[in-house]
């Protein structure tokens, strides 16, 4: 059974850093991309980054290009999303989910499983 539990959110102001973590569990698939997705009220979801599973692809919606820095560790089976420089517009909750395959998509109806989310509120 594939498990995904997202940490690390919570609430900084603007101009500070947060550190999300995806633990990942089940992952028997040969190839798979994990990716990070957010969701702010009223709003639809949208995606942030995504890295493939050897960690040589990775890429970031425009908005937080420059900013975050998605990360993966296979020994531990973790993705992290580094976040700096924040603002107001991330305040979201935030979700990884992983596709099977080795082509990413910021497109979150393409995903297969998906954690439960945590949340990030930044503060003006």
């Amino acid at each position: 059974e594939v498990q995904l539990v997202e940490s690390g959110g919570g609430l900084v102001q603007a101009g500070g850093s947060l550190r999300l973590s995806c633990a990942a569990s089940g992952l028997t698939f040969d190839d798979y991309v994990i990716g990070w997705f957010r969701q702010a009220p009223g709003k639809e979801r949208e995606g942030v980054s995504y890295i493939n599973r050897r960690g040589s692809d990775a890429r970031y919606v425009d908005s937080v290009r420059g900013r975050f820095t998605i990360s993966s560790d296979n020994a531990k089976n973790t993705v992290d999303l580094q976040m700096n420089s924040l603002t107001p517009e991330d305040t979201a909750a935030y979700y990884c989910a992983v596709i099977r395959g080795n082509l990413g998509t910021m497109n979150y109806l393409m995903y297969d499983y998906w954690g439960q989310g945590t949340q990030v509120t930044v503060s003006s």
